[in-house]
């Protein structure tokens, strides 16, 4: 994802060395992974959920989802993304639910990091 955003190759291998190795040395030493409340771990999220973004912007192309239409001007919003949250805005039918379950499912094996499914919910507005 980093690529496709236009990050350079170089600093494409050195986060990913930051990531993936024990301990990284460019100026300061760093222990693998990502400490609870590191500021750039909602940096390194949100750059990996553009795919997600995109996804989901597919799937409206596509018809799987259908997004919600906001304003005068009828513009479409099937997402919003805050920090680490993601909110899906769709119609209340089964084919959008079952649709963004599946991109979720995807984006799981895609991204390497995992949805927890019994931390979501669906709610409805104006709806039975």
């Amino acid at each position: 994802m980093l690529g496709r955003l236009g990050f350079f190759d170089k600093w494409i291998v050195w986060i990913k060395s930051c990531l993936e190795s024990v301990s990284v040395s460019i100026f300061v030493s760093l222990m693998k992974g990502l400490r609870q409340g590191d500021p750039i771990a909602q940096f390194l999220f949100l750059i990996v959920s553009e795919g997600l973004a995109g996804v989901s912007r597919n799937a409206d192309e596509l018809d799987a989802i259908e997004s919600l239409e906001i304003g005068n001007k009828k513009i479409k919003v099937n997402m919003l993304q805050y920090s680490n949250d993601t909110l899906f805005f769709c119609h209340a039918n089964s084919k959008s639910i079952f649709n963004i379950k599946a991109m979720l499912n995807c984006f799981e094996l895609a991204s390497d990091l995992k949805v927890n499914f019994l931390k979501n919910s669906i709610g409805g507005v104006g709806v039975d």
